[in-house]
């Protein structure tokens, strides 16, 4: 394990925003997490595990610590039945990658989130989800490093108190695990309908009415192409901000203030309500506000076109908040987290 100092972290994060982390080194064995955090503990550093950078922010100022860069590969089958495969990732790998494997073996419950930038070992922390499908659904369990008791534990589903792009990861718990690898019970069945609504006006369009892992994820991978930038050739954390989830009591009059705004009910209660719409509604699609594109073909995504550094993006972002508060007393929240 080699550690590297003053390192760039615009260089690690798909914003291309941020100043240096003091040290960074990258781990390839779960033996190397320890000896990493081991090493920072010694010297009272802070410690920040990084993956693919795409949902990311980092500060001007740089970290005062240690960057644990992961990169444990590993995609195994361990069990196998009639309906379903079971398999352990690595929390290094490409996540796209692992989704196209698994739909190659033609199994089902990630093909929807096809193209999403980032690391197998990220998507339980934030709960990552498109066009109906979250990696609540599939996740069986994971192994991690606890900071607190010095030991590899296992969490299942249920202790990761997963909820809509929520998890103990990012809320009661954060950086007390390093995920080392994650469990997935995928399908053998095919994908069946009502599709999430975008997905399946695209497949009414063209009148498809045979689906499969493939057909979804060729969809899925059309849809997103035109809609949301390469962050490798226009740098873009994706979705920014988390759609708006609101209770059963504000929806009547937001309905008959807004006849046309799109709602999702999520049950218990409560709504979402996509925030690329909402901002759209403000006028500010396709504006540039402090050096960050709201992009045009989705409103959800900020564009860093020629921000200078964090204080722009946080300026950009504050503004386009204020500006949906105001029109719909509705509290946008960032969706990446910041180092």
């Amino acid at each position: 394990m080699e550690i590297h100092s003053n390192i760039p972290l615009k260089n690690f994060t798909t914003m291309k925003l941020g100043g240096n982390a003091r040290f960074m080194t990258e781990v390839r064995t779960p033996e190397e997490v320890v000896e990493a955090y081991h090493s920072a503990k010694a010297q009272s550093l802070p410690v920040f595990v990084l993956g693919g950078g795409s949902n990311v922010i980092a500060k001007d100022e740089g970290f005062n610590g240690l960057i644990i860069h992961m990169r444990i590969p590993g995609f195994s089958v361990i069990a196998d039945d009639l309906n379903s495969t079971t398999i352990q990732i690595g929390a290094g790998e490409d996540w796209d990658s692992v989704v196209k494997r698994t739909v190659d073996m033609r199994l089902s419950g990630i093909e929807a989130m096809s193209a999403i930038p980032g690391t197998a070992g990220a998507a339980p922390v934030q709960n990552i989800g498109a066009y109906g499908q979250e990696i609540a659904d599939t996740l069986e369990s994971l192994v991690a490093y606890d900071t607190q008791t010095d030991s590899f534990v296992t969490l299942l589903n249920e202790n990761c108190e997963f909820s809509y792009r929520q998890s103990i990861f990012r809320s009661s718990q954060v950086g007390r695990y390093i995920i080392v690898s994650i469990t997935l019970k995928l399908s053998k069945n095919l994908p069946q309908p009502p599709f999430y609504e975008a997905l399946q006006a695209y497949f009414d369009q063209r009148d498809v009415h045979i689906f499969t892992v493939d057909t979804v994820r060729n969809a899925v991978i059309d849809i997103r192409a035109n809609k949301l930038p390469d962050p490798k050739l226009l740098p873009n954390a994706g979705s920014f901000f988390k759609n708006a989830i609101i209770e059963d009591w504000q929806i009547a009059d937001l309905k008959n203030a807004n006849p046309d705004m799109p709602t999702y009910d999520m049950g218990d209660g409560r709504f979402k309500i996509p925030a690329g719409w909402l901002i759209e509604q403000t006028g500010l699609k396709g504006k540039v506000l402090h050096g960050m594109r709201v992009n045009d073909k989705n409103a959800l995504v900020l564009i860093n076109e020629s921000a200078t550094g964090y204080q722009d993006l946080a300026a950009a972002r504050d503004e386009i908040i204020s500006a949906v508060r105001d029109k719909f007393k509705i509290q946008l929240e960032q969706e990446p987290l910041e180092v």
